[in-house]
């Protein structure tokens, strides 16, 4: 990576000596020192340390904050400030500006707040949580596969299945209540504070904690929950529910945690209840949070979906799949291409399902069932055939386009004008006939469980 802007660059070399005083070598981020957790801002602001932050930052790019900077300019904003955001770090006085907040979509319907830092904030926060993972992350249970290094969903899910395959047959599936929203300050801080010593580094958390947020150009000052979509979050809230980790160990369940995700293990359904009801106490008396008992249940797995995916059982043997959820998001997104395809070409429509299908089969490629990608591929090439037939609008313009594409006269005078609307005759013969899969595979569509098959592990 290149070197910081003149200024911030020389200043971090000097920030890299005050570490340097203490030990016999500058570490670099993945390899720091944190035996003495008095002096972490220090190690913070070190020179590598903000390089490996500013180039995470820079990668990740993502929306203005409310100041508008976007981080293509943060580079050169560092290289004229860093100077005085250095003074404020190291000695307490770094303020950040309250987040953006933006309403998406969840899965299951209503919306889930994203709060969106400023750019200098979310570098600052890489900067943070670089360091803090370094102390906390080691000691993170294995059965924690979210937003860790080296961890992924995959991992997770394929955890889930060895465990149901060694006979825990049921599941305690827990859903926290706006996990992120209610997150308490104090518990957590508590948390942080028994590992570091560093009062600064402290406050400077909780100042991200408390920035607030802004909504119609004024602040609303936040008392509890770590808003989603800044890097530090998602630190915070492993820290918090290690606690949780911690408890299933010490009582030996087996179990897989992906952020506020959990499954629990277990052999029987009235084990399961006892499980449920126990942890329901544990975290609202110990972390304060609630489970969310409509969407929580002792089931069985294959009833329930887990980082998306399911499970199928038969004849003793126990296999991943999409979940139905899943493949019904990945319709939902499709569809909304299809409505904004209709005045498109066909080539521009399958180039955006392929952008749309292309990461979401990747994902799923640890599944043993092949029926959901069969079913989308049929799905995908019927909604493909039906703008087709919308776009060609009159029976005169149908007929000569299903001659051009293959069919005799009489068939093509028939099909044109049989009366039927878009999606019946999407799935019609002469439609399958005339628009094949072929047809469909030449202008650039592709299979979905043709790359599945291709990129199963």
């Amino acid at each position: 990576m290149a070197e910081m802007p003149e200024g911030a660059s020389s200043l971090a070399a000097g920030s890299r000596t005050t570490v340097v005083s203490k030990r016999q070598a500058a570490p670099a981020h993945g390899d720091i020192f944190v035996s003495d957790t008095r002096m972490l801002m220090e190690q913070m602001v070190g020179h590598d340390n903000l390089l490996s932050a500013l180039k995470r930052v820079e990668q990740n790019g993502g929306a203005a904050g409310v100041d508008g900077m976007s981080t293509t300019d943060l580079r050169c904003y560092l290289g004229l400030h860093w100077k005085r955001i250095r003074s404020e770090l190291l000695t307490g006085r770094y303020r950040p500006f309250p987040v953006r907040r933006v309403e998406i979509p969840k899965p299951g319907g209503g919306t889930r707040s994203l709060g969106i830092p400023t750019a200098l904030d979310r570098f600052v926060q890489q900067c943070l949580a670089q360091v803090l993972s370094d102390i906390f992350d080691p000691s993170f249970s294995d059965s924690s596969y979210g937003f860790r290094p080296g961890k992924s969903a995959h991992q997770a899910v394929t955890a889930a299945k060895a465990h149901v395959r060694s006979g825990l047959r049921w599941v305690v599936d827990i859903d926290l209540e706006k996990f992120f929203d209610r997150v308490n300050h104090d518990v957590l801080m508590g948390r942080l504070a028994k590992r570091i010593e560093d009062k600064r580094v402290l406050k400077l958390v909780r100042s991200f904690l408390e920035s607030g947020v802004m909504l119609n150009g004024v602040v609303q000052v936040t008392s509890e929950g770590t808003p989603q979509g800044g890097p530090l979050s998602p630190l915070l809230s492993n820290v918090l529910l290690d606690e949780l980790d911690k408890e299933l160990e010490s009582r030996g369940h087996r179990f897989c945690r992906y952020a506020d995700d959990c499954n629990v293990y277990v052999r029987s359904k009235a084990a399961g209840e006892r499980v449920m009801e126990s942890l329901r106490r544990f975290l609202e008396k110990e972390l304060k949070l609630r489970v969310n008992l409509a969407k929580s249940a002792v089931d069985r797995p294959w009833n329930r979906k887990f980082l998306g995916y399911s499970m199928s059982w038969f004849a003793g043997q126990v296999k991943l799949k999409v979940a139905p959820q899943s493949v019904k998001r990945a319709r939902e997104k499709l569809k909304e291409i299809f409505r904004r395809g209709r005045g498109q070409t066909l080539k521009r429509v399958i180039a955006a399902v392929n952008k749309a299908t292309t990461g979401w089969v990747r994902y799923f490629r640890l599944s043993e069932v092949k029926q959901a990608f069969e079913h989308l591929d049929i799905w995908i090439r019927r909604r493909l055939r039906c703008i087709l037939w919308r776009q060609w609008k009159r029976t005169p313009a149908r007929h000569r386009r299903l001659i051009r594409f293959g069919l005799c006269k009489e068939l093509a005078q028939l099909s044109a004008g049989n009366g039927r609307g878009p999606w019946w005759n999407s799935d019609a013969p002469h439609m399958r006939e005339a628009v094949n899969n072929s047809f469909l595979a030449e202008q650039g569509l592709v299979s979905l469980l043709k790359t599945y098959q291709a990129c199963r592990p």
